[in-house]
């Protein structure tokens, strides 16, 4: 890498080499990184004035990176978490950098040593037991869709499971004799097991049968 390699070369390889092959991320994962570093180019190219595919690594400094970080803030109006979220992104590609052009460590280690800020933490909001047992009695299990949306929340309350964690889930990953259970694959693709109750096994064999 040297001090006028176009930007967008440096960042094929991050997401191509690095990020999907290397680190193997999951597609929700890479588009987060490529939505913050898209927004970086737009940025980078109304402040100098040049054309996206004009940009170099050496545009891409400390000074550069606190106003684009700045401007999420104010004039985008985007949250403090998001700004963090923005700028963990952007550390990760200038670790890149510096892993294949050691010589542009000073540079890269301005840009991670920016600060986050700080944010206030929310309060992690939950239904109670009344409240999930209110809910799936609302479920009309006499429609055509009622017992394949029954059994999905109650693999939701059994699990604790992320919406997309369900949306990923395969028939191989579920076992539905005993020991029931269910093999979950997570943010960065790790994998848990967690036990699958009675009555949530009998109700997807039930949704399977309709």
């Amino acid at each position: 890498m040297n001090a006028t390699q176009p930007l967008a070369r440096c960042l094929h390889g991050f997401f191509h080499e690095y990020l999907a092959a290397q680190r193997g991320l999951s597609l929700n994962t890479i588009f987060s990184y490529r939505d913050a570093l898209k927004l970086l180019l737009r940025f980078g190219s109304d402040r100098m004035g040049k054309p996206v595919d004009k940009l170099a690594l050496d545009d891409v400094d400390e000074k550069m990176v606190l106003a684009f970080l700045d401007d999420l803030e104010t004039p985008c109006g985007n949250s403090t978490e998001t700004r963090n979220n923005r700028l963990a992104a952007l550390r990760t590609f200038m670790r890149y950098v510096a892993y294949r052009d050691p010589m542009r460590l000073p540079q890269c280690q301005q840009i991670c040593a920016l600060p986050t800020k700080r944010t206030q933490h929310k309060t992690v909001e939950y239904l109670e037991d009344h409240e999930i047992g209110a809910l799936l009695k609302r479920v009309d299990l006499g429609s055509d869709h009622g017992s394949r949306d029954y059994a999905l929340l109650l693999f939701l309350y059994n699990t604790g499971a992320r919406v997309q964690e369900a949306v990923d889930l395969k028939m191989d990953d579920l076992r539905l004799a005993s020991p029931f259970q269910v093999k979950l694959t997570g943010k960065g693709r790790k994998e848990r097991v967690c036990p699958l109750w009675p009555e949530t096994v009998a109700a997807i064999q039930d949704s399977e049968l309709r």
